[in-house]
């Protein structure tokens, strides 16, 4: 299974929200990241569609989660930015050829497509029980306990820098 690089970029910014004490503009976790602001705005705004990240205007705007990170889960994540559509896609390859199935012999998911279909369930189900406070936890065993509030106090400090 591949996913898009948004994928990865958007549950970074999910775990560092919940750090800031206040909205943060896409620029600012742009900037955090090292990624062009176009690029993680288009990510952001994904969220905002799904409704796991707010948009709030104004001199002090930016992102804010929109329901506590332990309601956030890795799969809803995946679905704002790359869709919820399954990994596999069958394509009824048994009825081709000289010696295809004819279709009415097709009453049920050939076996490779309900192993595909077995897998993409196991792998959905498996995101939907990760929530962005565990990857929360995950980064305080892993960093420290500092690491986010010092990026929560980086992400609300200065102004960003026009680049």
């Amino acid at each position: 299974m591949k996913l898009s690089g948004g994928v990865e970029w958007a549950l970074h910014c999910c775990v560092v929200l919940t750090a800031a004490t206040e909205p943060v503009p896409a620029a600012r976790l742009a900037q955090l990241h090292d990624v062009s602001p176009s690029y993680l705005a288009k990510q952001m705004q994904a969220l905002s569609r799904a409704g796991l990240v707010e948009s709030v205007q104004g001199k002090t705007g930016g992102y804010v989660l929109t329901r506590a990170a332990a309601e956030i889960t890795l799969l809803e994540v995946v679905q704002a930015v790359d869709g919820a559509s399954p990994a596999f896609a069958c394509t009824e390859i048994r009825r081709r050829g000289p010696l295809g199935t004819p279709p009415e012999k097709c009453t049920k998911p050939c076996p490779i497509a309900r192993a595909m279909s077995a897998a993409d369930a196991a792998w959905r189900e498996s995101l939907r029980g990760v929530s962005i406070a565990d990857l929360v936890g995950d980064v305080e065993r892993d960093s420290g306990p500092e690491a986010l509030p010092g990026i929560g106090a980086w992400l609300n400090s200065a102004s960003v820098t026009e680049g």
